[in-house]
């Protein structure tokens, strides 16, 4: 069984990693935009651009310069952005807003929590909700724990540089994810091609919504195999409590949705955070020699980093004002959660890392109803990982130096390319 764990890993991430270097994935299939429109998706370094910034001083609630006549809002203020997502009667998330605005069409709905409302949405999340419970996750912890171990083994026999994204931030949610679904070992090379395709938006709208259309395929048969033979993963136990109440359609999109959620989000966490582990000696020691820091820490990376970068697009179901602005009936809004997460309003000096900052009301999760159901599973793999990584490796260091690192240049979800390090 190891073996083919260490084989499904170095397929994964092999992969992975080949598609982020395509040469296709350039911006000129988004070359028509306004480059206003992309700002909220840019970043230096670690940092939002400046503009997201300034336009949260100016203009918490501004309008972004769409054309083919779509009005946009651009939410960057903290209690505006609470305000927008906490109001799921007045701002719609469904799938079918998409559609006739975009190259959305009906079929081409994934399912699932995010692009549902109330009371659909509802139904769903209360299939998924005991799933999540920190009861029912604390039976993850022992195997999260020897994921994590497995990886650093695994580091530790690498002559010369280790990639942290390949052999850390990349396995350890993908073979987690597996295990709270229980997908089939024998299936994780499937699994793989189906959650790095999701949020980048290099390839287009349609390449992303192909993408979304054979994840569910996919699942589907994980489903019906389920359906066949209820195991103990998230899937398994839905049907043994739900059964014929929820039909296989409504299954896969659920588990797409935990896909999508939870592999490449944590990665580029897990990843990020080790960087700026890397870059702050002081923090580094401390995470290694007190547990009760650990805590703490993954709070602050959560604000600063805000790898979700913004939200699920909501359309306004009539007019409302919010930040003094007037959003009309049937406009389009996104709200930046890397912006809101550095308002003044939340605490002082909150464009820097501060490892001993109390916790904020971050959104990192995103607010209200349509909250990440998998946010407490998210920080146990982050609070385990993190502490094993320094303390196997407390001599680890930057193979090149930080200025030479590739990020991505414009994705829903922020992440590093690759993340070269010496562990000694």
């Amino acid at each position: 069984m190891g073996n083919l764990r260490s084989r499904v890993v170095s397929w994964f991430t092999r992969r992975y990693v080949a598609r982020v270097q395509k040469k296709g994935l350039d911006l000129s299939k988004l070359s028509l935009l306004p480059d206003g429109v992309l700002m909220p998706l840019r970043r230096n370094g670690l940092d939002p651009v400046p503009e997201l910034g300034q336009r949260r001083s100016e203009e918490p609630v501004s309008k972004l310069p769409v054309p083919f006549g779509l009005n946009l809002w651009l939410v960057t203020g903290h209690e505006e952005a609470k305000a927008v997502l906490g109001d799921a009667k007045t701002f719609s998330n469904d799938f079918t807003n998409l559609v006739g605005k975009t190259s959305a069409k009906v079929d081409d709905n994934p399912g699932g929590l995010g692009f549902a409302d109330p009371p659909v949405h509802t139904r769903l999340r209360r299939l998924l909700t005991p799933e999540f419970t920190m009861r029912r996750l604390a039976r993850l912890k022992p195997g999260i724990e020897r994921i994590v171990n497995e990886r650093l083994d695994a580091m530790a026999k690498v002559d010369g540089p280790v990639d942290l994204v390949e052999e850390f931030a990349l396995p350890i949610p993908s073979l987690v994810i597996c295990e709270l679904l229980g997908v089939p070992y024998e299936d994780r090379d499937e699994f793989q091609h189906l959650a790095v395709q999701r949020f980048d938006l290099f390839g287009g709208a349609g390449a992303s919504l192909g993408a979304i259309s054979e994840s569910l395929e996919y699942l589907l048969g994980v489903v019906r195999k389920e359906r066949e033979n209820p195991g103990d993963g998230l899937l398994g136990m839905i049907i043994k409590d739900h059964g014929d109440n929820v039909d296989d359609r409504e299954l896969a999109g659920l588990a797409d949705g935990v896909l999508t959620g939870g592999f490449e989000t944590t990665a580029s966490m897990l990843s990020l955070g080790a960087l700026v582990l890397l870059q702050d000696q002081d923090i580094f020691k401390r995470v290694r020699d007190d547990d009760e820091v650990v805590h703490g820490f993954v709070e602050e990376l959560l604000r600063y980093l805000t790898v979700v970068q913004v939200a699920f697009p909501r359309f306004a179901r009539e007019d409302i004002e919010i930040g003094g602005r007037t959003i009309a009936q049937g406009d389009m809004v996104v709200v930046s959660l890397s912006g809101a997460n550095r308002d003044e309003a939340l605490g002082e000096r909150l464009e820097v890392f501060d490892g001993t900052r109390p916790p904020t009301s971050h959104l990192a999760f995103g607010y209200g109803v349509h909250r990440c159901v998998g946010a407490e599973l998210a920080r146990m793999e982050l609070r385990a990982a993190y502490p094993a990584l320094v303390r196997r490796f407390p001599s680890m260091r930057l193979a090149v130096p930080a200025a030479e690192l590739d990020f991505r240049k414009t994705s829903i979800v922020y992440g590093v390319e690759k993340l070269p390090v010496l562990v000694d």
